[in-house]
């Protein structure tokens, strides 16, 4: 392989990484804004959310000209081509991200729920997913990545729970509709984020190995609810 075009892989897979972190973070932070009602922080990470729109436009710039520039196959072709799909991937949970805080901002008046503590479980436990295959896609681990994979199942469980509870309660109370649909769409959003994780595993697995994961995803829902990942307030 040319010395320049390994150079330049290994720096657009830095730059992943680096925007993973940055992903993580808005995710966490978007967590602990609804946890914590903070209005202030919660107006920052909307802000910031800009800076993953510009890291994944140059990482797809960066990556078609690689494969202009050098041409390269095999292993090199997926690794420049799964670094577009990563950072598609990771844009989008920033924008779930950033959803998830302009609704905590119509949350922050509003009288807590008992259903609040596990909305936060499910933010923590979707975090930590994102975490650990960032850090997978980092040291090109290919087991640990797998195992995010293996585990999708546990954030839909969480969701479809989370469904169920908010519905009841606001079947039982009225006035519990207008706080009950905006926690429905943040739980959503950490579904979808919980998917984009996945994802991730996926486009490792394929990176690493030259082989889709053919496998049905261990995932299952009853629950017929139409895609909130595009919606914002």
């Amino acid at each position: 392989m040319d010395a320049s075009c390994a150079d330049e892989l290994r720096q657009l897979a830095a730059e992943v990484t680096r925007m993973g972190g940055l992903a993580e973070a808005q995710v966490a932070d978007a967590v602990d804004c609804l946890a914590k009602r903070d209005t202030g922080a919660a107006r920052a990470l909307i802000e910031r959310d800009v800076r993953l729109d510009a890291m994944q436009a140059d990482i797809e710039r960066r990556a078609i000209a690689l494969i202009a520039s050098y041409g390269p196959s095999g292993v090199d072709l997926r690794r420049a081509v799964s670094a577009m799909k990563l950072a598609m991937n990771l844009e989008r949970c920033g924008d779930l991200a950033r959803n998830i805080a302009k609704r905590s901002l119509v949350l922050a008046d509003a009288d807590p729920t008992s259903i609040m503590r596990a909305i936060e479980r499910m933010g923590r436990l979707v975090s930590s997913r994102l975490n650990e295959v960032v850090d997978a896609y980092a040291v090109t681990d290919f087991d640990r990545a797998l195992g995010v994979w293996r585990r999708d199942e546990e954030v839909d469980d969480h969701y479809e729970s989370l469904f169920r509870e908010l519905l009841e309660l606001m079947r039982q109370d009225s006035a519990t509709v207008q706080t009950g649909a905006h926690l429905l769409f943040i739980a959503k959003n950490l579904e979808r984020i919980g998917d984009h994780a996945t994802n991730i595993a996926e486009i490792i697995h394929f990176e690493i190995t030259g082989e889709e994961l053919t496998a049905e995803r261990p995932k299952w829902s009853s629950l017929d609810t139409p895609s909130t990942e595009d919606m914002a307030l």
